[in-house]
């Protein structure tokens, strides 16, 4: 029987540590590689290319652009009670541009203007369910 003065542990142990040597110089050789590499130089000229645009202005002298209306502004619903001639009192709606439009054209009606308020529109709380009733809501808010 032959005589080994090496172990098979020892050489087990020399061989995996080899191996690991091995790989740790393979990663710090590509970390050299990657960190130390620089950028390649772009020519100067091809950095920047200013886009050739043309503004046509003469679109403001068209006749379709000299047409365009302006935007009906946002009417206002009013709610409001009025005489009539006959001193009957009537309530209802009317949509205006502001209280005075509103007033103005109930009085061109022939109706005498007793009040006229602002009708609120949507709701005080609008993450309440549609399913609860709306004094319901409001106790919720005051607690």
């Amino acid at each position: 029987m032959a005589v080994v003065f090496i172990s098979p542990k020892q050489r087990q142990k020399t061989f995996f540590l080899g191996i690991t040597i091995i790989f740790l110089l393979f990663l710090i050789v590509l970390a050299f590689v990657v960190f130390l590499a620089q950028p390649q130089k772009v020519a100067p000229e091809l950095v920047f290319n200013k886009p050739k645009v043309n503004v046509d202005m003469s679109v403001f002298d068209s006749d379709q652009f000299k047409n365009l209306q302006l935007f009906v502004e946002m009417q206002t619903q009013f709610k409001y009670s009025a005489l009539t001639k006959e001193n009957k009192i009537i309530t209802g709606f009317i949509s205006a541009e502001s209280r005075e439009d509103a007033t103005k054209i109930l009085n061109s009606a022939g109706l005498g203007v007793q009040s006229i308020e602002e009708n609120k529109v949507g709701r005080d709380n609008p993450f309440v369910p549609y399913s609860q009733s709306s004094s319901a809501s409001k106790a919720d808010t005051t607690k």
